[in-house]
């Protein structure tokens, strides 16, 4: 049934504007990234490492943020007009069925946004002259950003699904996403689901591993998927449809 509801959310995404959203939205950080490297050449040394933490600067803390809210305000948004809940509902679905779909849905639209962050990134390498080769630990960086971004998606979802709003969670997560540096800034930015997604893309410092190893880092993120995933069902089974 899951996998129904899957394809289902996907037809009815195939030709949504939101894929404008997720063309574009990442091109803005990748260029003021690359112009801010450029610009500070000579104190950023590093190469691509400098160039990374450039680019999430931007990425991770405004853009990638507000890129997740406007995916799971526009899966829910899809529900709450028409009645479509009263409808979805009455089916043999299962509450927690519902919400594990739009969940897998927005988590495989942040993953081709993770690839597309990831080109950009390697495009602008080439641009701004960088000649090392680029880092293997891109893969664990983007990896890492995708499970972090899942449990800022599994919030994201939550709150869409209460508020019945689209712009409002836009803004909560924007908010979020600045809120996550100040986590990192204070040291508690790896149990603050807000700052996940940077954290694992090693955003403040990509050469240095995290501080209490990767199996924390995704058993943390694992467990904030369930609490999020079980509260969101649980409000979609509670609430007045």
């Amino acid at each position: 049934m899951i996998l129904k509801l899957i394809y289902a959310d996907r037809m009815k995404l195939k030709r949504s504007p939101i894929w404008l959203a997720f063309l574009f939205m990442p091109i803005v950080p990748a260029l003021l990234g690359t112009l801010n490297y450029r610009a500070n050449i000579g104190i950023l040394k590093n190469g691509w490492y400098s160039l990374w933490t450039q680019h999430t600067l931007f990425t991770c803390y405004f853009f990638l943020p507000i890129m997740l809210g406007i995916y799971c305000s526009y899966l829910m948004r899809l529900e709450n007009s028409n009645h479509n809940w009263n409808k979805l509902l009455t089916m043999p679905i299962k509450p927690w069925q519902v919400f594990v779909s739009k969940l897998v849905t927005a988590s495989l639209m942040l993953v081709l946004s993770e690839l597309w962050i990831g080109l950009l990134f390697i495009v602008s390498g080439k641009i701004a002259g960088i000649s090392e080769p680029i880092p293997k630990d891109l893969i664990l960086w983007l990896a890492c950003g995708t499970l972090g971004g899942m449990v800022m998606a599994s919030v994201q979802l939550m709150l869409s699904a209460v508020l019945k709003s689209f712009a409002l969670p836009v803004g909560i997560a924007l908010a979020g996403g600045i809120s996550g540096l100040v986590a990192l800034a204070k040291g508690f930015g790896h149990i603050y689901p807000y700052a996940l997604m940077a954290y694992g893309m090693r955003s403040n410092a990509p050469q240095v591993l995290m501080e209490n190893g990767n199996l924390q880092f995704v058993v943390i993120c694992l467990a904030f998927l369930v609490l999020f995933t079980a509260s969101g069902s649980l409000w979609l089974l509670k609430r007045d449809i």
